[in-house]
C-alpha cells in the first residue's frame, strides 16, 4: 500500500494485472494536488491485505475499506481501473458513506464476459500467456504512436513502462482467477450508487481491451453522471497522458464540472 500527497483523498484501485505499480505515472501525477492511496490486489504476493480464496471477489470489495481504514480515511474518491472498475463500482453501491465521488476509468461493466479468445486464456494461462503478451503490446501500439506522435518520445515511454512491467511483473494465472471470481460474483445493481460519477474513457478507436461501449454501460445507471473522453489515449491513458489524466481527475474530484 502506498500513501502519497496531500489533499482530497483519492483511492486507486489497479486493473486486472493487480499491481499498482504500473499506475506509477498515474499516482505520482494525482499526487501533486491530492493525497493519493492506492495498493496491489490482496491476493498479489507483495501485498500486505488478507486474501481468502473462498470469499473470492468479495476480497477485493473488503480491501478497499481496510486500506482506507490504515490510511485513517473515513471518506475518499474512489477510482477504478479497468477491472478495479468493478471493485470501485461495488464498493460504492455497498459502502455509500464512504464515496465521496466515482470515478470509473476504462471500467469494465459486471455485464461483461470474455470472448472466445478470452475464455481459451482463461482455460491454459500460463501456457498462453506469451501469445497474451505478444497480442497485448499488438493492442496498445496504436493508442502509444497516438499518445507519442515522435518516435524518441514513443520509445522512452515504451522503456520506461517496460521496466515498471519488468520490476512488478503480473501473474497470468491470478489475472484468470480473477476474471472467474468477477463473472461468478452477484453485484450489486449500480443505479443504487448516489455518489457523484465520472466515466471517463480514451477513444473508442484508440481502446483495444475494453471496447468503450462496455465503460459507457455506466452511464444508463449513475445517477448525474459525467462522460469524458480522454483524448488521443485508449485504455492505458492513466500512464501515456498521466497529467491529462490527472488534471481531468482532480477538477472533478474537487467538485468542478469537466467539459465533455
Amino acid at each position: 500500500m502506498i500513501d502519497l500527497g496531500k489533499g482530497s483523498p483519492i483511492v486507486l484501485i489497479p486493473g486486472l494485472q493487480g499491481r499498482w505499480e504500473w499506475m506509477r505515472p498515474a499516482v505520482e501525477a494525482l499526487a501533486k494536488h491530492h493525497r493519493v492511496v492506492s495498493f496491489s490486489l490482496c491476493d498479489e504476493r507483495t501485498s500486505p491485505f488478507p486474501c481468502d480464496p473462498a470469499r473470492a471477489f468479495e476480497n477485493y470489495v473488503a480491501q478497499v475499506g481496510t486500506a482506507m481504514d490504515r490510511a485513517g480515511l473515513r471518506e475518499a474518491a474512489i477510482v477504478g481501473v479497468s477491472y478495479g472498475g468493478l471493485i470501485a463500482a461495488e464498493f460504492s453501491a455497498r459502502h455509500p458513506e464512504r464515496v465521496s465521488a466515482l470515478v470509473l476509468a476504462s471500467a469494465l461493466h459486471s455485464h461483461w464476459r470474455p470472448n472466445q479468445d478470452q475464455q481459451r486464456f482463461l482455460r491454459s494461462p500460463r501456457l498462453l500467456s506469451p501469445v497474451f503478451a505478444a497480442n497485448a503490446r499488438a493492442r496498445m501500439q496504436p493508442e502509444v504512436a497516438a499518445a507519442f506522435p515522435a518516435m524518441g518520445a514513443r520509445l522512452r515511454f515504451m522503456a520506461s513502462q517496460g521496466a515498471r512491467v519488468a520490476m512488478a511483473p503480473a501473474s497470468p494465472s491470478r489475472m484468470a482467477r480473477r476474471v472467474v471470481w468477477a463473472t461468478g460474483h452477484r453485484f450489486a445493481d449500480p443505479r443504487t450508487i448516489t455518489a457523484r460519477a465520472l466515466v471517463l474513457t480514451g477513444e473508442a478507436t484508440l481502446d483495444h481491451v475494453v471496447p468503450v461501449q462496455v465503460t459507457e454501460q455506466y452511464m444508463k445507471e449513475l445517477q448525474s453522471a459525467q462522460r469524458v473522453v480522454l483524448e488521443r489515449t485508449g485504455h492505458i491513458g492513466l500512464v501515456t497522458r498521466p497529467d491529462s489524466f490527472a488534471e481531468i481527475l482532480g477538477r472533478f474530484v474537487d467538485g468542478t464540472r469537466i467539459p465533455a
